[in-house]
């Protein structure tokens, strides 16, 4: 019998997270990546304690996520006033098991392929190849690739697992009707300054009204000198969809673009306009997702990561969602093999729900509590007690994190994804 091989669309979070995954249980795989170079771009994420929880399954653990970032502590949402509405302690310090991280994308992303290649070999990672499409054969599957050089060839293997994003192709092709990409009227500036940490010293703050906030949280460790941390920031304008464009993906933007929306925002223990104004550079891109789809499965190809769920980032869990979409796919193979059903399974498992947490982000995921407070007291207020009392702010953060999870008392009770040591049968 020929042994399986899979082939994976795309060579970014959930890519290398579903390569790490299925060398951990002994199915030899091939990433195909378009970029001709890997290169450390982005600025930060949040990696949820599920996923942290995968990772340290995958055998990476503290001491290599320090290197690309920190353990997060709090997670907290204030007021444009400067008065806190929600506060809770995040990680270790709110009982899981395993730590949330704030790290740096692209140094998160290296970490995944410098570690996969240095398990599986330098070849199981090909760059400047892209997956245009596919097609089934009688043993699997059939992948059309495009290179830097604008030849093209063709992979065969068992299944094809498209982790190739947002533009998808495989997507593409699955879903052939699909709307075009979502635009909610929101545009997000994102940049990294040093600075000193704020509150606990690591942590997740959202700032603002449900129309216009500021993210902020440290993605480095402090600097034994200065005290200074690389600081992630992100500032959210929502427009009429009249009065803004659909701009491109992360495009470069002068930070005097969008400065003026926060001007005024200054407090005591925090000056916004100095923050933004500190960035070597700032990046421009629509908060957008893409419309859920019934199913991410067609025959021995599935989709992951965002190529399935392509969400809004209020809820902190995209990249953490690939990770998971990544060691569930691991477990359907353990109970199925490397077969067209453990994908069916993979599917039927996480398809549904997920694309609930889509619908879920798009009314402000746990930043709906901002919507909240507007609807009740226009956003100003001096006692937020007397606007959402503590037991309705509590139970407001609970469902979302159930929805999302990563609630604390059912992941820390849950086995093991995948069990130590676990292969697929030959």
């Amino acid at each position: 019998m020929t042994q399986p091989h899979v082939l994976i669309a795309g060579g970014g979070i959930g890519g290398l997270a579903t390569a790490l995954t299925l060398h951990q249980i002994g199915v030899p795989c091939t990433v195909f990546e378009s970029a001709r170079e890997l290169k450390p771009l982005g600025v930060g994420i949040n990696l949820q304690p599920n996923a942290v929880r995968e990772l340290y399954d995958l055998g990476i653990g503290a001491a290599q996520l320090d290197t690309v970032g920190l353990p997060a502590r709090e997670w907290a949402l204030v007021g444009q006033n400067g008065a806190e509405i929600y506060a809770e302690p995040r990680g270790l310090d709110a009982g899981y098991n395993w730590p949330q991280y704030a790290v740096h994308r692209g140094g998160f992303h290296m970490l995944l392929a410098e570690t996969f290649m240095a398990r599986a070999g330098a070849s199981a990672l090909q760059t400047g190849t892209r997956v245009t499409g596919y097609s089934r054969s009688a043993s699997g599957v059939i992948a059309y690739l495009e290179h830097a050089d604008n030849t093209t060839s063709e992979a065969t293997g068992t299944l094809l697992i498209g982790a190739d994003g947002i533009h998808s192709a495989v997507r593409a092709q699955m879903h052939p009707g699909q709307p075009p990409i979502h635009w909610g009227g929101a545009l997000m500036w994102r940049g990294t300054t040093l600075a000193k940490p704020i509150r606990t010293g690591s942590s997740f703050v959202g700032l603002g009204t449900h129309r216009q906030r500021m993210v902020i949280y440290p993605i480095s460790h402090p600097d034994a000198e200065t005290g200074l941390a690389l600081t992630n920031w992100i500032a959210e304008v929502t427009f009429d969809e009249t009065e803004a464009r659909k701009s491109g993906w992360f495009r470069p933007a002068p930070i005097s673009d969008f400065l003026h929306h926060f001007e005024g925002w200054r407090y005591d223990w925090l000056d916004v306009p100095a923050l933004i104004s500190g960035a070597d550079i700032a990046f421009e891109n629509p908060m957008i997702d893409r419309d859920p789809v019934p199913t991410w499965v067609d025959g021995p190809v599935a989709l992951l990561g965002d190529a399935a769920h392509a969400m809004y980032p209020t809820g902190s869990n995209g990249a953490s969602q690939a990770v998971i979409d990544a060691r569930v796919l691991g477990a359907a193979m353990l109970s199925h093999g490397v077969t067209a059903q453990a994908l069916s399974a993979y599917d039927a498992k996480l398809c549904g729900p997920i694309s609930e947490v889509i619908l879920r982000n798009r009314g402000a995921g746990p930043f709906g509590l901002l919507n909240m407070v507007n609807d009740r007291c226009g956003g100003t207020f001096t006692d937020i007690d007397a606007v959402i009392s503590p037991a309705e702010r509590a139970a407001f953060m609970a469902r979302y994190q159930q929805a999302a999870g990563f609630a604390r008392d059912t992941l820390n009770a849950a086995p093991a994804t995948i069990a130590a040591g676990a292969r697929v049968a030959a």
